[in-house]
């Protein structure tokens, strides 16, 4: 009797990251998998455990022919403030189990458990994906996810955004902005400088540069700075991604000049454009927070929000890790922290924000 396809046993192991032919497999996998994001591929767990010092541990299922049947990138994330937790992906917004059926899902998900467990983690947190089921509990009350299709030219892009914010951009033609984009080391400094800042009024510890240089060093020509300069002075700025025809702004911010210069306006809408001319057809502003301002923001641009299922396992009486801002019983920290000096929140802001994941 053949048992049927969807049914054959895979075998989950430890992907050696360290071999560009394995890269390459996991790479056609996730390119070929519908919902495969940048988070998923091995650049980017190796980018995290450099740049943050946090362990990875990616997961590949290989059915009886060795083909690759699932993939699951994993890091292990420490930390003296928020405790232990076993991430898909760390540090990503995506990143949960790719897999070509639900049995292969759960041999993923089981075998990370397992990991989380030898571990001492207490959870494992999976961004996206199928629901492994069993005990996970999924959220898709917390997160919307925000992307859309690109407009075939600069006239489109510009009229495809709706009036309001069509208004705003508008406003930010005749301020004098400056847009200019790289990866060289005078890039990543004026990238840092305005991500810094913009992180720390909104009360958030900003991570470490190193992140930002590993994960530029990663992906190559796939990644990217667009920063907008008045004046000479940098005033927004955001690191982006690009990969299977969508264009990923990562890590984005603004100082206190850029509201009234509109610099983050232009900077978004020049994104767009150049993201076209290096063939992306698709525009993935990230995720944000159900009523938020920064998803009110997304909205104003044409974008509508899709809620982003979360999956998390916890040991038994373990309570998840408690890492989301908007928790009541860190508003007064975040209160402080928007009131440190800029140095202050520089130095001590990378070591609290690793361990976030």
């Amino acid at each position: 009797m053949n048992v049927p396809l969807l049914d054959r046993p895979v075998a989950c192991r430890r992907a050696t990251l360290t071999d560009a032919d394995e890269r390459a497999r996991i790479a056609a996998f996730v390119a070929g998998h519908g919902q495969g994001t940048p988070f998923h591929l091995a650049e980017w767990t190796i980018a995290v455990a450099e740049g943050c010092g946090q362990a990875g541990r990616y997961l590949i299922a290989e059915a009886a022919d060795g083909a690759l049947a699932g993939v699951l990138p994993l890091t292990l994330v420490r930390s003296p403030l928020f405790g232990s937790a076993l991430v898909s992906a760390g540090f990503g917004v995506g990143g949960g189990i790719l897999a070509r059926d639900a049995a292969t899902s759960r041999a993923l998900a089981d075998a990370a458990w397992a990991i989380a467990t030898d571990a001492g983690a207490p959870s494992l947190e999976l961004r996206g994906g199928e629901a492994p089921g069993g005990a996970f509990h999924t959220d898709t009350d917390t997160y919307l996810g925000f992307v859309t299709d690109l407009a075939p030219d600069d006239d489109a892009q510009l009229a495809a955004i709706p009036r309001k914010q069509r208004a705003e951009v508008r406003k930010s033609f005749d301020k004098g902005l400056s847009i200019a984009v790289g990866r060289d080391a005078a890039d990543r400094r004026a990238h840092y400088l305005v991500y810094a800042e913009s992180v720390r009024n909104l009360g958030t510890p900003v991570f470490p540069a190193r992140l930002f240089a590993a994960v530029l060093r990663a992906f190559g020509e796939r990644a990217d700075i667009l920063t907008v300069s008045h004046g000479g002075t940098p005033v927004a700025s955001v690191l982006s991604l690009y990969w299977n025809g969508t264009v990923y702004p990562y890590w984005g911010g603004g100082t206190e000049a850029a509201r009234g210069l509109r610099a983050n306006d232009a900077m978004y809408h020049a994104l767009m454009n150049h993201a076209r001319r290096r063939g992306c057809t698709r525009f993935d502003f990230g995720r944000s927070k159900a009523g938020t301002g920064a998803a009110a923001f997304k909205r104003n641009w044409g974008f509508d929000g899709v809620p982003l299922a979360y999956h998390v396992r916890t040991a038994d009486g373990a309570a998840p890790r408690a890492v989301n801002p908007l928790d009541p019983k860190y508003a007064r920290r975040i209160a402080m922290w928007k009131k440190l000096p800029l140095p202050v929140a520089n130095l001590i802001g990378p070591w609290i924000a690793r361990g976030l994941g």
